[in-house]
């Protein structure tokens, strides 16, 4: 059997998962998704999992797609395998919330990976990309949607017709990452914002992830009713009696989910 490609790590409520093909810039191939959808989706399950921190090496995020793996694959070949959707998509399917901690490249499936996290906090060395025109394909895990929508439509043809890589100061600025640390402090950063949000009411959190990701779906009239909808469901909910009682009382709340 062959050794695990990604890294496992309990911080309490919060688990780390870390890509780990250092030798391949964590170059995504069929086992290293299949293992981070398996993760995935057992954290997903699992109650006392609160929030997930996906990250790479100091060197790698991941540097794309194992191109080695898929280069003698047919059209037949990706249909058939359902090649995207069966593993990439793990991650943006999750409910709990996914912050990516990225450092080094982020380029083609690997920017791709860590766009369909909830946010991204980025390491000063951190390079984004999608490179897949230079081998002949597009970006196949939503790169084309994903960065758009980002960054905006001029960036992303930039970025996809050149190939060119955009640093972790550009892609803060463009609102690609949502900040910016030095390489040593990634990770302590990442998961002190992970416990942080592991403290608070996971009702609430679950339903403010999903009204974030439905203005992405929907109409802005849309979007804010289905806001407002969440909103007055979490008046049933024990924990926004206690948030508010303990605002009014001056301490901190014990929400119990």
């Amino acid at each position: 059997m062959s050794e695990s490609s990604i890294i496992v790590e309990r911080h309490d409520d919060v688990v780390c998962l870390k890509l780990n093909r250092p030798e391949a810039l964590n170059a995504l191939n069929n086992q290293m998704m299949g293992e981070v959808k398996d993760a995935l989706e057992k954290l997903d399950r699992d109650d006392t999992v609160k929030v997930i921190v996906l990250t790479g090496s100091e060197r790698a995020f991941a540097a794309g797609a194992d191109i080695k793996e898929i280069a003698g694959k047919t059209e037949q070949d990706m249909q058939a395998q359902d090649f995207i959707e069966e593993r990439w998509e793990s991650a943006a399917r999750c409910k709990k919330p996914i912050i990516a901690a990225v450092a080094g490249y982020a380029l083609g499936g690997g920017c791709e990976l860590a766009m369909m996290c909830d946010y991204i906090i980025a390491a000063d060395n951190a390079k984004f990309g999608q490179p897949e025109l230079s081998i002949g394909v597009i970006p196949g895990a939503g790169g084309t949607q994903r960065l758009t929508r980002f960054v905006g439509k001029s960036k992303a043809m930039d970025m996809t017709l050149t190939g060119r890589m955009m640093d972790a100061e550009e892609a803060e600025k463009s609102g690609l990452v949502s900040r910016v640390v030095s390489v040593e402090k990634l990770l302590e950063q990442a998961i002190s914002d992970a416990k942080k949000i592991a403290k608070l009411s996971q009702a609430s959190v679950k339903l403010a992830k999903e009204c974030v990701n439905q203005a992405y779906e929907t109409t802005m009239e849309e979007g804010v009713r289905f806001e407002r909808r969440e909103f007055h469901a979490l008046f049933g909910t024990r924990d926004q009696i206690e948030g508010m009682n303990a605002f009014i009382e001056k301490r901190a709340p014990d929400f119990k989910d």
